[in-house]
């Protein structure tokens, strides 16, 4: 994305944006020299604040977690002084507290939908009345296949990513009247730092399911998302980036 002149530069927010896909995707907007607000729920390290100031863009940190509404209302408040309008909003924030639904305890099953599904739904409602009033602006969701197709071990993580898919079509539909678009991604098997763990017996039977038989990258979700905020006439969308694992006819 070419940023041109001050014109096109937009204010983006990225939540859970110091590592993994949030990274990918943060990284992508600086690079084509946009706002970028870095979320995590911990400070960043020296490291990390020089790569992401090494960028044409503008990084600019917001701390907190997105699953406190009250820190929802700051984040959007304080991005809004800051830069005056917000452009896009990509909801990533997410974890992982896998078990199996017998011995899910309450506090996993919680704390899952807290972060991805409450903290997208806190951020979403507190973005939106900025969007409305500016009459344009893109939300985009960070869901998962798992949101989709389920997976074992993990009936908290797919229900909030469900719930995230709609969440989205319902905020397409209620903010379309004042052309705000919002749309969900939900990728597959992603490199990162997790599956940078498993095993190759794990990581080859995993790609069992994918037709391309490798694990996709977290610049080609970074990729989707950079051409959906560009995009005004596509919303309530989900676009999977699975390497062909989930096929909807």
């Amino acid at each position: 994305m070419d940023s041109g002149g001050i014109m096109d530069k937009k204010t983006v927010i990225v939540t859970g944006s110091t590592r993994g896909i949030g990274k990918a995707i943060a990284t992508s907007f600086l690079k084509a020299g946009h706002n970028v607000v870095i979320n995590g729920r911990s400070e960043l390290s020296s490291e990390l604040l020089d790569y992401f100031n090494s960028f044409s863009g503008t990084a600019y940190v917001i701390t907190g977690d997105v699953s406190d509404s009250s820190f929802a209302k700051q984040l959007i408040k304080e991005t809004k002084k800051q830069f005056k309008q917000i452009d896009v909003l990509v909801n990533n924030a997410g974890i992982t507290r896998d078990n199996l639904i017998i011995r899910m305890s309450d506090e996993e099953f919680d704390a899952t939908l807290d972060v991805n599904l409450k903290g997208t739904f806190y951020t979403s409602r507190e973005v939106a009345k900025v969007m409305l009033k500016q009459r344009s602006g893109h939300i985009i969701n960070l869901s998962s296949v798992v949101g989709t197709v389920g997976n074992v071990g993990q009936s908290n993580y797919a229900a909030s990513k469900a719930g995230v898919i709609g969440l989205t079509k319902s905020l397409a539909k209620e903010l379309a009247p004042r052309g705000v678009v919002a749309n969900a991604i939900a990728p597959g098997f992603i490199e990162s730092d997790m599956t940078g763990k498993l095993t190759d017996d794990i990581k080859e039977k995993a790609l069992e399911s994918v037709p391309l038989k490798r694990l996709g990258e977290a610049e080609e979700v970074a990729d989707l998302v950079e051409f959906l905020s560009s995009q005004k006439y596509i919303t309530g969308q989900v676009f999977h980036v699975d390497g062909g694992m989930v096929m909807n006819g």
